[in-house]
């Protein structure tokens, strides 16, 4: 393979394990409502864009820019405060022993 055709970079750089361990940290982030979780995923999209344009897989662009837009709405819905007197979007649950459970506000 010719080095100047920029497959060499993404292989020298290990950039598809890297995208693995970023898209892992992310969903783990996400799962756990940490708005840090978007942060990884944007540079995740980011990686996968390079990948896309060093190796000619064109369709990994616009997809993931599109991501980067989904991920930056999310990003700022998080981080923006809630109004006084709203109440969160998803209750916590808690199961008590014995099976029965109870919803928790707040």
């Amino acid at each position: 393979m010719n080095r100047n055709d920029g497959f060499s970079l993404v292989t020298a750089l290990h950039l598809d394990y890297i995208s693995c361990l970023l898209t892992i940290a992310s969903t783990v982030l996400v799962g756990r409502r940490m708005w840090q979780g978007w942060v990884v995923a944007g540079l995740n999209s980011m990686v996968i864009c390079v990948i896309g344009l060093r190796t000619g897989q064109w369709g990994l662009v616009p997809a993931n820019v599109f991501c980067l837009a989904i991920y930056a709405y999310n990003l700022r819905s998080w981080r923006t405060p809630a109004e006084p007197g709203t109440q969160p979007a998803a209750a916590e649950m808690t199961v008590h022993p014995g099976g029965s459970s109870s919803a928790r506000r707040g």
